[in-house]
């Protein structure tokens, strides 16, 4: 776990995630359509998800062919280094396939378990957030942090939700309960985005039940390098149950009463 494979990784993981999203934000087809659908009819996939995730597979396994890949869109490969990348190919898919600007490229190396390299890569914002484990976090070249905690009635948090229509009810509920004790909550439809949203001071908090490990992985890593806690139900690490990421003194009333609001289960 060298300073130089640290390196070696960030700079694979950039060049991945610009190209790919090059290509989604050039080769957008003006008829863009729905190429298949997951959890539900309104979870899709778009021929551009899958071209963007060929793309990345085929450029990590090229240059680092010993690694594992583990890919939304069906990338399966086990590895024998110990490094695993982690990569949503097309976070926000829903916002792509309207037009809306709020999508992006994840990518994320793990070494071990442990997350090494996240990469976020939102073109239509024109920004790349990127973080090295112990080296900070960034946008473009600028160093970020979180914002300081402000009071839990202050607090703009964000936060998302699934396809499936009884997770859905589940999830409203919570925010239903949530939202007269926040200052407000934002739902911008990509995980990534939300989180290096935390990162850059936009949100002051973010929640969501049902990310999978390629939803969080790298923004999950470039909050934390940002100064946010994160996790999930108390004493738990992020998980599909629940990814909380926030300052501490905002972290710990927000884990508590999601918690209390059973926002970890459908």
């Amino acid at each position: 776990m060298t300073d130089q494979l640290k390196a070696e990784l960030l700079e694979l993981a950039l060049e991945a995630a610009l190209r790919a999203g090059e290509l989604l934000r050039d080769g957008r087809p003006a008829d863009l359509g729905v190429a298949a659908t997951k959890s539900s009819a309104v979870d899709v996939v778009t021929e551009m998800d899958i071209a963007s995730e060929k793309l990345i597979t085929g450029l990590l396994t090229d240059r680092r062919p010993d690694d594992g890949v583990l890919g939304e869109e069906g990338a399966s490969i086990e590895g024998t280094s110990g490094v695993q990348w982690v990569i949503d190919p097309l976070d926000g898919t829903v916002n792509y396939l309207y037009g809306l600007p709020s999508w992006a490229v994840s990518i994320a190396a793990r070494k071990d378990g442990e997350t090494l390299v996240g990469v976020v890569h939102a073109p239509m914002r024109g920004e790349t957030c990127r973080a090295v484990l112990g080296g900070g976090a960034y946008v473009n070249d600028r160093p970020v942090q979180v914002r300081p905690a402000p009071a839990f009635e202050l607090a703009l948090v964000g936060t998302g939700f699934g396809y499936r229509a009884e997770r859905r009810s589940r999830q409203a509920e919570v925010v239903r309960q949530l939202i007269p004790q926040v200052r407000d909550i934002r739902r911008g439809g990509s995980a990534a985005i939300d989180l290096c949203d935390v990162a850059a001071g936009r949100l002051d908090a973010y929640y969501e039940r049902g990310l999978n490990p390629w939803d969080y992985a790298a923004g999950e890593l470039i909050a934390r390098e940002a100064g946010a806690l994160t996790g999930g139900r108390p004493g738990d690490a992020p998980s599909t149950d629940l990814t909380i990421a926030a300052p501490s003194g905002l972290f710990e009333p927000l884990q508590a009463r999601l918690d209390e609001l059973g926002a970890w289960h459908d």
